[in-house]
């Protein structure tokens, strides 16, 4: 009997975790100590990572500023529009489908935002 493998969802905490204790080094005093370099690198490429795992149409969230996910957007025909401000006709060019990132903000930040005493 072949056993299912289920695919692991992406999360950005445990792939950061998981490269932060590797390029993590110690020193005599008992410090963790991690090189700018090398911090900014693995930020970027976790990064990377959870966007083209969203691209593939995986939603991935990162804590506090919002998740990324895939949006298809449907093919539109050319057709024959009107220039709302002039009444003007205008020709409308069609539109292949295509794959576009969206990125959607939690509730808590739209309330920041939204509150006008932080203006």
């Amino acid at each position: 009997m072949a056993k299912k493998t289920t695919k692991k969802k992406f999360s950005i905490i445990n792939e950061l975790n998981d490269e932060l204790v590797k390029a993590a080094t110690v020193t005599r005093t008992g410090e963790v100590r991690f090189k700018r370099s090398e911090l900014k690198e693995i930020v970027e490429k976790t990064f990377e990572k959870g966007a083209k795992i969203a691209a593939s149409g995986e939603r991935v969230r990162f804590p506090v500023i919002g998740a990324l996910v895939r949006r298809d957007v449907k093919a539109r025909k050319a057709g024959k529009g009107v220039n709302p401000f002039t009444g003007e006709p205008v020709m409308v060019k069609a539109r292949p489908a295509t794959k576009k990132p969206r990125w959607s903000f939690p509730k808590s930040l739209k309330e920041t935002f939204a509150n006008k005493r932080f203006w």
